[in-house]
């Protein structure tokens, strides 16, 4: 089964199946966080969509 994840750091998203401990290729963050979109929405979402995602999950979840 795929699933999302989302980089707390920079909002990079990557797709990945059977593995738990997810890094970022994009900033080094070793720890991603799993995201509630499907493989298949996230797989039929434009890069716009994507991105907007991103900036929505990264403005819920910023550290305060």
């Amino acid at each position: 089964m795929m699933k999302v994840y989302i980089c707390p750091n920079c909002g990079w998203m990557r797709a990945v199946s059977r593995r738990k401990d997810v890094e970022c290729f994009k900033c080094g963050e070793m720890n991603m966080e799993l995201t509630r979109m499907t493989y298949e929405r996230y797989a039929f979402c434009s890069e716009e969509e994507r991105q907007s995602y991103a900036e929505s999950w990264m403005y819920i979840h910023k550290k305060r």
